[in-house]
């Protein structure tokens, strides 16, 4: 019997010549922040291949959050070099989560260590009292009465991102923001009526303002403890309402 012949090795696409090329001047410093890369003619020199696949380069590295395009002629347009990973990493996770890659209980658990961490070292810290009043300005604004159930999801998850930011952590708060934005979508889902609404929110409420008054008196340990309980709680809660999986996080 003959031996099938061996899958063909796959082939580089055309532009991740264009992807290497910058990263490797990002990593050497050749190109930096702020910076504009070559037009797309010259570009598609450089690399020896088609302006298309040069267009197709771009358009990854803009998903990315590493570059923005804008029409019109000057040091702001063109292709600018940009620091945005957030954007990347959201977009990326929201995919994921929409076909159902990552089990519910794993993204609880991420959030739980991320945000604990950050609460804990936040509490440890000399406060930033500019964010200190912002965060308090969002727990004022969930209280309101008349507030609707979308405009709280908004403001809880500037609560999170901002919360995660006092510990000084760029990483951390890069991973939080696109992890956020990467279940926003379903936190509505997961509380779709107003008589949830009114079960859930006293509570989300009350553990919000334990979590701001631990960071506040620099209990680090009581920090990191209120915030797992809050997301494990909110979990609990949407997983008793049996919603499909992918669709059951704060």
């Amino acid at each position: 019997m003959s031996t099938p012949d061996p899958e063909p090795a796959p082939t580089a696409r055309s532009y991740e010549s264009v992807l290497h090329s910058i990263e490797a001047d990002l990593r050497d410093g050749k190109i930096k922040v702020g910076d504009q890369l070559p037009g797309e003619r010259a570009l598609a020199q450089i690399h020896g291949i088609s302006r298309a696949s040069v267009r197709d380069a771009i358009r990854i590295l803009d998903v990315m959050g590493v570059v923005r395009t804008a029409v019109g002629s000057g040091p702001t347009s063109g292709t600018v070099v940009i620091a945005n990973p957030s954007a990347g990493l959201g977009s990326t996770l929201r995919m994921h989560m929409a076909t159902s890659h990552f089990p519910v209980a794993d993204i609880v658990q991420t959030r739980t260590m991320l945000e604990s961490w950050a609460a804990k070292e936040a509490a440890g810290q000399e406060h930033d009292t500019g964010k200190l009043a912002k965060l308090r300005e969002l727990l004022e604004a969930m209280s309101g009465p008349e507030l609707g159930r979308e405009d709280f999801h908004a403001l809880d998850a500037q609560f999170h991102v901002l919360l995660s930011s006092l510990a000084g952590n760029a990483v951390v708060t890069a991973m939080m923001e696109s992890l956020r934005f990467a279940v926003q979508s379903y936190v509505s889902e997961a509380i779709d009526s107003d008589e949830k609404w009114q079960r859930t929110v006293p509570t989300l409420r009350a553990q919000h303002e334990q979590i701001m008054a631990a960071v506040q008196r620099h209990d680090g340990d009581g920090a990191a403890a209120a915030l797992s309980n809050h997301i494990e709680w909110f979990h609990t809660q949407t997983s008793a309402q049996k919603q499909p999986q992918g669709r059951q996080l704060k």
